[in-house]
């Protein structure tokens, strides 16, 4: 075989130089469509896209630091057992009926779970009760042993002892509810209750918070009468209800706000509204009076920074919005948990952990307390005189 066979000639050296100088001439030119591309086709979706979010009230976002809390565990988890764990798929709310000693959670499937909790976590047994058909949300004990659900497709149900669901009501002044969410019910038999968004729906509970209007509000419902009545309106996400012992007022929570508000029912300040409690260490979602003279209110997430740039300019809630329908949200939740405040709102403890996120539900049941979560499929049981907040400076 000759030489020639083994060599490139000088022809094919020169073609292969002037491609090698072509390719490089053009790698700033790929480079720079690669990087300005996704920007023109992400300005041309923000132009096009039609969702149109609104300020949040100036004067609602003065710079303001969390409320100091004495107590803290920030390492909850660390002490806590998982109930029902693959049994509960993601366990909105948490209601124990103390008679027969057992605990209703909803779940995601429709499901209203019954759950008979022991020493052992492992031995707690859940039993499928009744299925609404939607997605039940808040759920509340009521006076002859039925169960009152806040359900977010359905509206408000009454789950007879026995089973039997009635619809009590789904509308209120003409208008539909769209994300029945949280319940309590006075000594009176009045059910107070709230509809988180008029707009919105369960799956959709993220727009409402990028929009930044207030389609919340809370009502009450009379069983004797039937009338359906909206108590306070404009609401930003009205969520999770609780009625005070002394049944003067019933306090509300507004998620994106971090905060609870008070509703007088009775007294001197009926139908008058005020603050209970603001600048949460985290975004409050359901809250229960223990019977022992604290509050405990469900944080599903911290508040970040970047939430806090977001109520202030419409402009990043829009881009969210247009990631969520195209991309996905990211997960950045964190540090959920629960905190405990007293009889005036003034904080008391304060459990969480990083890692801990979604939290919907809490409930204090002797010396434990049970989180319910819009995720996990278990409810979280932690015992708190075993594992107790301590004070911050300690």
């Amino acid at each position: 075989m000759s030489e020639s066979t083994h060599s490139a000639s000088p022809s094919s050296s020169a073609e292969t130089g002037e491609r090698t100088k072509k390719n490089l001439s053009l790698w700033p030119i790929s480079f720079l469509i690669s990087l300005v591309l996704p920007v023109v086709l992400g300005a041309l979706i923000y132009q096009l896209d039609t969702f149109d979010p609104a300020p949040y009230p100036a004067h609602e976002l003065t710079q303001k630091k969390p409320v100091i809390v004495p107590k803290r565990n920030a390492h909850m988890l660390k002490g806590a057992e998982n109930i029902g764990a693959g049994q509960l798929l993601a366990p909105e709310d948490i209601a124990f009926d103390p008679k027969a000693g057992v605990i209703y959670t909803g779940c995601v499937d429709g499901w209203i779970k019954r759950v008979t909790v022991n020493e052992s976590a492992a031995d707690s047994v859940v039993e499928s009760w009744i299925n609404t058909g939607g997605r039940p949300l808040g759920l509340v004990c009521g006076h002859h042993g039925e169960v009152i659900i806040a359900d977010g497709d359905k509206g408000l149900l009454n789950a007879t002892a026995n089973g039997v669901i009635h619809l009590l009501s789904d509308e209120a002044n003409g208008v539909k509810f769209r994300l029945t969410d949280g319940v309590d019910i006075a000594e009176d038999g009045i059910v107070y209750f709230t509809d988180a968004s008029y707009k919105y729906s369960f799956n959709e509970f993220a727009w409402d918070f990028f929009e930044g209007r207030p389609f919340g509000r809370l009502l009450s419902y009379d069983p004797s009468t039937k009338e359906t009545k909206v108590l306070v309106q404009d609401l930003y996400f009205a969520n999770g209800v609780a009625v005070s012992p002394d049944q003067n007022f019933v306090i509300f929570c507004e998620t994106p706000m971090t905060r609870c508000k008070r509703y007088y029912i009775n007294g001197e300040r009926k139908g008058s509204v005020d603050i209970f409690v603001e600048n949460l260490p985290g975004m409050p979602d359901n809250i229960r009076y223990d019977g022992e003279g604290q509050y405990w209110i469900a944080l599903s997430t911290e508040v970040t920074y970047a939430w806090e740039l977001a109520q202030r300019y419409p402009f990043i809630r829009k881009i969210m919005a247009i990631m969520e329908k195209y991309v996905g949200r990211p997960h950045v939740e964190k540090n959920g948990g629960a905190l405990a405040v007293d009889l005036d709102g003034k904080p008391v403890a304060h459990y969480y952990q990083h890692d801990l996120s979604l939290i919907s539900g809490v409930n204090k049941i002797g010396d434990h307390i049970y989180l319910g979560s819009v995720d996990k499929p278990y409810i979280i049981r932690l015992n708190i005189k075993q594992n107790p907040a301590v004070s911050s400076t300690a």
